[in-house]
């Protein structure tokens, strides 16, 4: 036996071996061709990189280039979609008769609210209160008093809880809830919080929580799956109060990490009828990584819009690599198509696809007030090198540019015209709108957009504009860097 390994590692040279890896990502490049759903720029980004860097290219495919679409992790029974498909249907014949005297809806966006619910299965829900939070110490006082109060059930859905002061202080609330009789259940990421592991939830198990991983690997941070993340950030307490937005559960989150200083996000407190779309969101990831038997329309969806439950409208539209729809991708390209006079974004990464770029760069040449909101602190270099060089583009196009200096921004929102706006977990970027599984609220209510568009005028205040200026005296490495990382871009 040892002679013959002996033998056969003296046959198969270093040659050998490489011929064998050249001939697999030949294949795999095939198989891209013709029979993979990407995008020509990501084949193009993978084949490249599959022939420039065989050995670990052909690695990185394995682990990150999955197709997570053919899998249908979501299923839904056969009663569950006609009695879904039965509500989207009234909701299709009833929704401009319901908002007719919603005096703060202009008709323009009522085809993007029949959009969200044909091609997103978004309902229209109308909701009493909006709140938003743009500060992590004051988000998270908010988010232990709530949880606190609750007497009857707790859903808790986050990409990161860390295993530091916060991350364990919030662990031990939950806790001490199931402790009280509340049925608590926790769902994480199982890359984004991979410093939690069962030892430090065994308390809270005990005590009667219920807590599961998404995508668990078999093996503890052997990550087959790295690609693909639940990045939604949701809680949804006594079925009255629903919280969605950027924050995640860690120090970082309220300031107290010295990289990243000052932590500028926004967060939405929702009540009203929107807690039906975000139980049923909540419930079809729980039900995938706990394996536990739910019936999804008697646990969440139990009504949709009633004008008692409130005149401000919402719809929440989720996405992910389930599907290839980009559901939260299309519904922001609608609004920014729909602009008339002012667009605002805030995001830590601007990393779009050509044809989300291309709809910023026609709005600003239409003479619409394009501001867009990045960060000082790359917290990934290669994306925020790709950030700039967008950023770049869209300057030469009339869009203003601002870097917000006073820490970190991880803002996730969109504002159109003072009218609609959308917040949540979606950076904008290709990973958030094809690769992560995401969640975001469309608010279509003038008092909630113009209360946004203040935070970012104030924010305004704590940033330097990024100028043509700047673009024309980046010195040769950046610009290399930027080159280089905007060739990855669809893989980043």
């Amino acid at each position: 036996m040892v002679d013959l390994l002996h033998s056969f590692i003296e046959y198969f040279t270093f040659s050998h071996i490489m011929v064998v890896v050249y001939a697999l990502n030949t294949i795999i490049a095939l198989g891209l061709i013709f029979l993979d759903s990407k995008s020509s720029t990501a084949t193009m980004a993978w084949i490249m990189v599959l022939y420039i860097m065989p050995v670990f290219g052909l690695f990185l495919y394995l682990i990150l280039s999955q197709n997570i679409a053919r899998k249908q992790i979501f299923r839904m029974t056969e009663n569950e979609e006609k009695n879904f498909e039965t509500l989207l249907s009234w909701q299709k014949e009833t929704v401009k008769s319901d908002l007719a005297d919603t005096q703060d809806l202009p008709m323009r966006w009522w085809d993007m609210i029949t959009m969200n619910i044909d091609y997103s299965g978004s309902l229209l829900t109308g909701n009493s209160s909006v709140e938003t939070i743009f500060d992590g110490k004051e988000m998270f006082a908010r988010l232990c008093r709530d949880i606190r109060n609750a007497k009857y059930t707790i859903k808790v859905c986050y990409f990161i809880v860390k295993d530091d002061e916060i991350g364990r202080a919030f662990i031990d609330l939950l806790t001490e809830k199931a402790r009280e009789g509340v049925k608590v259940r926790l769902l994480i990421d199982a890359l984004g919080s991979r410093s939690i592991g069962n030892k430090d939830l065994k308390e809270f198990k005990e005590a009667g929580g219920q807590y599961a991983y998404f995508f668990k690997p078999r093996i503890r941070h052997l990550f087959f799956r790295i690609n693909y993340r639940n990045h939604r950030k949701m809680v949804i307490i006594d079925n009255e109060i629903g919280y969605i937005g950027g924050f995640n559960i860690a120090k970082e989150y309220l300031g107290y990490k010295k990289k990243f200083g000052y932590w500028r996000d926004t967060q939405l407190i929702i009540r009203g009828n929107a807690l039906t779309m975000l139980n049923a969101r909540f419930y079809m990831d729980w039900r995938y990584a706990s394996g536990e038997k739910l019936e999804l329309l008697e646990k969440s969806v139990k009504h949709a819009y009633k004008s008692e439950g409130g005149m401000i409208p919402i719809q929440i539209v989720s996405s992910g690599p389930e599907s290839n729809k980009e559901e939260i991708k299309r519904s922001m390209m609608k609004m920014i198509n729909g602009a008339q006079k002012s667009i605002y974004i805030q995001t830590p990464y601007l990393v779009p696809d050509a044809s989300m770029l291309e709809s910023i760069a026609i709005a600003a040449r239409s003479g619409v007030d394009v501001r867009i909101m990045i960060p000082c602190i790359p917290d990934h270099p290669f994306v925020y090198r790709t950030t700039l060089y967008n950023a770049g583009i869209l300057i030469k196009e009339g869009a203003r540019i601002y870097i917000y200096e006073n820490g970190f921004l991880h803002a996730k929102t969109l504002s159109v015209d003072g009218e609609v706006c959308t917040a949540g977990s979606s950076n904008f970027d290709i990973r958030s709108f094809r690769l992560n599984f995401e969640a975001n609220a469309f608010i279509y209510d003038k008092e909630v957009t113009q209360r946004m568009d203040r935070q970012f005028e104030e924010d305004m205040k704590l940033c330097r504009e990024y100028t043509a200026y700047d673009r024309a005296h980046i010195g040769l490495f950046e610009r290399t860097a930027e080159s280089i990382s905007r060739l990855l871009t669809e893989i980043l």
